[in-house]
């Protein structure tokens, strides 16, 4: 099982992923949802509301899905990208729409991808710890010191000590081997966490704590753990109590979500999910649709548990829909599902943890905005 927990573990950004083993697994690719723009990698534009294998192979990685568009790692270090891309967020050199995989380019030293909410960025880490992005850059969320937009991979700096990263809405986090915590990209509501509310477009470092371990970003909210495994607001809006701390006040600087010491994992877009070192499963935010799995459409401004179950793996945040991992394999959803995105099987929504099928071979799960892709051994 300790392979299963490396997966997962890598793209949560629980550890050190320049040192990560490789799994001895072999990966397939499926996917479910909202198929417009060709997200799901088909080869067409029809929607599922259940998982379908991306093709034959089985050397997929790490998974990552954006606002329409959708990005895998394959075993070898290759990058591949699929999906909407008006603004060259494929990162092909072009703007041109795939509704299939398709490589970055010819290297093999790639370690990790995200997409910014709205699908229309994204920030890459390789294996040398050089961060790189690319696509819209009208804020500056590219890092790169400027506000033009670009088609294919450009590196941030030249540093080689990067080791986490994450992207919201126009912004965007970091977080570097010594454990300091950076940011950049838009700053409307105090979202990167530098005590102010100024857009910048390179790297500035939020505060002078060398402890931080991951970082999240929602639409326009921060959160991150720290290796004594409290949790942190960073920074953000907060309409919702997405924050987690017990209001609905913005916040420019973090601030401690609790005392506890126990958090494990984070994720979030418009709702925040977390599981605990215990493996209990928590959640806070906007809950309008029943995204929270807590049965009830009450949002709410700090964590409550999810059921009483202590065997949650894994944990994704998808537009208004939440999926999860448990230990033993299987694969849950809830929340929003009007694109057929929980892979239920049909377009209801559901305000509490639904089984995905019987299959209990799951590794991980990422949830795009209307779409969802999921790696099975």
């Amino acid at each position: 099982m300790s392979e299963r927990y490396v997966g997962a573990w890598e793209q949560a950004g629980l550890f050190n992923p320049l040192n990560a083993p490789t799994p001895s697994y072999t990966y397939y690719l499926n996917s479910w949802g909202s198929n417009g723009n060709g997200q799901l990698g088909l080869n067409n534009t029809t929607s599922y509301s259940s998982p379908k294998q991306v093709g034959l192979l089985s050397n997929w990685k790490t998974i990552t899905a954006g606002a329409n568009i959708s990005f895998g790692i394959k075993t070898d270090g290759t990058l591949w990208a699929w999906g909407q891309n008006n603004n060259g967020q494929l990162g092909l050199g072009n703007i041109t729409y795939y509704s299939s995989p398709k490589q970055i380019g010819a290297l093999t030293n790639w370690l990790k991808v995200t997409a910014g909410y709205n699908g229309s960025f994204v920030t890459a880490l390789k294996t040398d710890g050089t961060l790189w992005s690319w696509g819209y850059n009208a804020y500056g969320q590219l890092g790169i010191g400027n506000r033009t937009s670009y088609s294919s991979p450009k590196q941030i700096g030249s540093l080689t000590n990067w080791s986490n990263i994450a992207t919201g809405w126009y912004y965007a986090m970091g977080i570097q081997n010594n454990g300091t915590l950076w940011s950049w990209g838009a700053n409307n509501v105090g979202q990167l966490g530098l005590g102010n509310t100024t857009y910048f477009s390179s790297p500035k470092q939020v505060g002078s704590l060398t402890n931080w371990l991951s970082v999240i970003c929602g639409l326009y909210d921060t959160l991150a753990i720290k290796t004594d495994g409290t949790l942190w607001a960073i920074g953000g809006k907060n309409g919702q109590g997405q924050l987690g701390i017990g209001n609905t006040n913005q916040v420019s600087s973090p601030v401690q979500v609790g005392a506890l010491t126990n958090w494990l994992q984070i994720t979030t877009q418009y709702t925040v999910y977390a599981v605990k070192t215990n493996g209990t499963l928590w959640t806070w935010g906007y809950n309008n649709v029943g995204q929270l799995g807590l049965n009830n459409r009450t949002s709410y401004s700090s964590p409550k548990q999810v059921g009483a179950l202590t065997n949650w793996n894994y944990v994704s945040a998808g537009g208004q829909s939440g999926y999860a991992i448990q230990t033993n394999g299987t694969l849950w959803s809830w929340g929003r599902n009007t694109n057929g995105q929980l892979g239920l099987g049909g377009t209801t929504n559901y305000s509490s943890p639904r089984q995905v099928g019987s299959l209990t071979t799951w590794l991980s799960v990422s949830g795009g905005q209307y779409h969802a892709l999921g790696l099975l051994y």
